[in-house]
């Protein structure tokens, strides 16, 4: 889930990181009486959860109140990537004299974090990269074993920086270490640290990427930021079905019937058992078919909470059928899913044999599944049945 800048500053500044005056603007009342407050020049942002917005007009400078009122009014109704501004921070707007990034995210194929440092901040880092590669560092460390702000050091000495602006940028860099393992990050990044002309440090921008997963370890801090249980955020903000996804996985502590996200297509999918669900989206895509979501279940669902992420699945304007398609499954009971996917089409009004596309899940109680899956005529497979082969079965019926 993705934080809007004004929450990763928050997120910065109570670990002590250095940040200008500014405050989040929801009327043009806000933004003059912010302006004023800081009482100098200041830049004003639109909170999107894209970027982009420089490009699409969303970021403007003003000198007085006057002119941060009228850029508020300006800059709201603006549409970044499809994206309408929650709100419009205003920042005090700094001198610089260079930029600098710095970003830690996780790197999959070493299976461990890894710190991305430039001397170029303020631009694309794949662009750095590619053309000045010797600014750039790439520095990979444990998420198990202490850290130390020798890393962060080395890493930016790696680029050529030295002397003061290396002393003073390392415990910064060294905090954002921190902060990406304190709070289960996939992505902590700031893009632009300035460096002001007295030598002082600045972060400019920053963006936070958190696990999923880590929302109920860290409610009290979502709490505090304002971020609402059922906000799952992409990189933008969460549609209407993917917030009545959150509540059908909330409503109920058995299993997990969530992670909905959204898509256009035709086909709805209630899949899971792990990296299970991204191969058969992956598979049903393959295949030619249109998903019209994805999601997750497992972990042994009550048949009420199998039946409510049928009901809102099958029941998205566009859905034509479903496939219900899982792994082989041991803690979770293939009878208990069976009966809440049929109870959710009969509910709807819908025939089970008309609207299940195909039902593969193999595993604990299949035998009691399988009974309960012919009895409404719906077609099903056995773990003889790959999954990649389950999928296209899937897409074929929309034919």
């Amino acid at each position: 889930m993705r934080f809007y800048e004004y929450e990763s500053k928050a997120l910065f500044r109570r670990h002590g990181m250095p940040l200008g005056r500014s405050g989040v603007a929801e009327t043009t009342a806000d933004a003059r009486r912010i302006a004023e407050e800081i009482g100098g020049p200041t830049v004003l942002k639109g909170q999107v959860l894209s970027g982009g917005r420089m490009k699409a007009g969303a970021v403007q400078f003003a000198d007085t109140p006057d002119e941060a009122a009228a850029h508020f009014e300006t800059i709201l109704p603006i549409v970044v990537k499809g994206q309408e501004a929650r709100s419009v921070l205003v920042e005090e707007r700094s001198q610089i004299e260079q930029e600098y990034f710095a970003a830690i995210t996780w790197d999959g194929r070493r299976k461990c974090p890894v710190l991305v440092f430039s001397d170029m901040g303020g631009i694309d880092i794949e662009e750095v990269a590619e053309t000045h590669p010797e600014h750039v560092s790439q520095t990979h460390f444990s998420s198990v074993l202490p850290i130390t702000p020798r890393i962060a050091k080395e890493a930016i000495a790696a680029t050529g920086v030295s002397g003061s602006s290396l002393n003073r940028l390392t415990p910064i860099v060294f905090e954002l270490m921190k902060v990406f393992l304190a709070y289960d990050l996939t992505l902590a990044e700031i893009n632009p640290l300035g460096r002001l002309a007295d030598g002082r440090f600045v972060v400019l921008d920053g963006h936070i990427d958190m696990e999923a997963e880590a929302r109920g370890r860290h409610r009290a801090l979502l709490e505090e930021l304002g971020i609402r249980p059922e906000e799952t955020r992409q990189a933008r903000p969460p549609t209407d079905f993917e917030i009545r996804g959150a509540e059908v996985n909330a409503a109920d502590h058995r299993g997990v019937a969530g992670n909905v996200v959204e898509f256009d297509g035709d086909l709805g999918l209630v899949i899971g058992a792990g990296g299970g669900s991204l191969t058969l989206f992956d598979a049903v895509r393959k295949h030619g078919g249109k998903p019209a979501n994805y999601c997750e279940i497992g972990g042994n669902p009550s048949v009420g909470k199998a039946k409510n992420l049928t009901k809102l699945i099958l029941g998205k304007p566009g859905v034509e059928k479903i496939a219900v398609m899982m792994n082989v499954v041991s803690n979770t009971r293939v009878d208990i899913v069976a009966r809440g996917v049929v109870k959710g089409c009969l509910e709807l009004g819908k025939d089970p044999s008309e609207v299940i596309a195909i039902f593969r899940i193999p595993g604990a109680w299949e035998e009691e599944g399988f009974k309960i899956l012919e009895k409404y005529g719906v077609e099903y497979c056995d773990r003889s049945v790959s999954m990649y082969e389950a999928a296209g079965r899937a897409v074929a019926k929309m034919s």
